[in-house]
């Protein structure tokens, strides 16, 4: 990696993040997702056979349209992905490191005091001991499952480098089939914790391997046949609002899918978005306050810091239903995660973006 050797980056590097990631949607991006928010919850209550015809394509817990939604979303920046790069992560161990020390030591443990605190404890007058237990179940599955899809779209966004970004998930998917299952029985005081492994497994080859080879072939047929200059200049330029435009859709049909819960929980969903937001932010500064500490460069830091922040709401759902049933409050809770996480992770991608200077100053200080 080249040595920034100014301390504020050139103006070449400036014009590149300026110019990638500010188009027409991603400049209004919040205004988008909270449309597409509410359209989706008016579509699920005034056509819900749209989404009851939808949901029937699923299999695992794996709701296939979304699947395919998700797939749009993380393509643009899997075929971007030089493989001979990949091997370039074990110069940069730091950012590896800082993934799994947040996401297994820190997060689940976190967010298991914060729903307590807040959802048994600030806000026992409000809800129900049993229903308040429910609702901490559902915030600890969340905080046990770091995110594996949707991480790629916030990446993209932040100007991450994709294939530490892979790397990095990858990893935390492979902890993941070792650690999930024991952190949760321990953190839910329970021992029989049946984990979907359908659900996990089938959510790797999805939103991994599936675009990811997808990804690898088109880039090498294109570099090929077309070169590398129309491959950069055209190609992914024409490529980049899929990404926008996926995320959009999949918000449309998320809350179409959980428009009646929402409608009919208002309270209680406020409530129990509390501490999953000021779990997010705080995850997020930890990570990403280490990583600046640590001169972990920006284009590693912002990742890992986004995969620590947000979750695998695929997994804690399917898992919420299984241990505790689809109408219990650990499973209200997880779809409360899916509503709170994209306006959430979308502040935290500009937080990083607009805070992108002082990591090139600290790295140009040690250079």
């Amino acid at each position: 990696m080249a040595t920034i050797s100014q301390s504020t980056p050139t103006s070449n590097q400036e014009e590149a993040v300026k110019g990638k990631g500010l188009g027409f949607f991603e400049r209004y991006l919040s205004l988008w997702v909270a449309l597409c928010i509410v359209v989706g919850i008016v579509i699920g209550q005034a056509l819900p056979f749209i989404p009851e015809t939808l949901s029937q394509f699923t299999y695992a817990q794996v709701n296939i349209p979304i699947a395919i939604l998700i797939w749009l979303m993380i393509y643009p920046m899997m075929v971007q992905i030089d493989f001979s790069s990949v091997l370039g992560v074990r110069r940069q161990p730091k950012g590896l490191l800082l993934t799994v020390v947040v996401n297994w030591l820190i997060k689940p443990f976190t967010m298991a005091i914060f729903a307590t605190l807040f959802l048994r404890g600030l806000f026992a007058a409000l809800i129900e001991p049993d229903l308040a237990q429910e609702y901490v179940a559902g915030a600890i599955l969340l905080g046990a499952a770091p995110c594996t899809a949707m991480v790629f779209v916030w990446s993209y966004l932040s100007k991450g480098d994709p294939a530490y970004t892979l790397v990095q998930v990858s990893v935390n998917d492979l902890i993941m089939l070792v650690a999930f299952a024991p952190i949760v029985a321990f953190l839910l005081g329970i021992s029989n914790i049946v984990v979907p492994w359908d659900t996990l497994l089938l959510s790797v080859i999805l939103y991994i391997v599936v675009p990811l080879s997808a990804g690898y072939a088109s880039r090498v047929y294109l570099l090929r046949t077309r070169g590398a200059l129309w491959f950069d200049n055209v190609f992914l330029k024409r490529l980049g609002p899929v990404t926008i435009i996926g995320l959009l859709l999949t918000l449309v049909l998320l809350f179409s899918f959980q428009g009646e819960k929402i409608v009919n929980n208002p309270l209680h969903i406020a409530l129990i978005a509390v501490p999953l937001i000021l779990q997010t932010f705080f995850i997020f500064a930890i990570a990403y306050y280490a990583a600046y500490i640590w001169r972990i460069p920006h284009r590693i830091a912002a990742p890992a810091s986004l995969i620590g922040a947000s979750n695998f709401f695929e997994l804690a759902v399917a898992v919420a239903i299984s241990l505790f049933g689809v109408t219990s409050g650990a499973a209200l809770a997880t779809v409360v995660g899916v509503l709170v996480e994209v306006p959430v992770m979308l502040a935290l991608v500009r937080i990083a973006n607009s805070t992108r200077q002082h990591f090139a100053i600290e790295q140009a200080a040690a250079a």
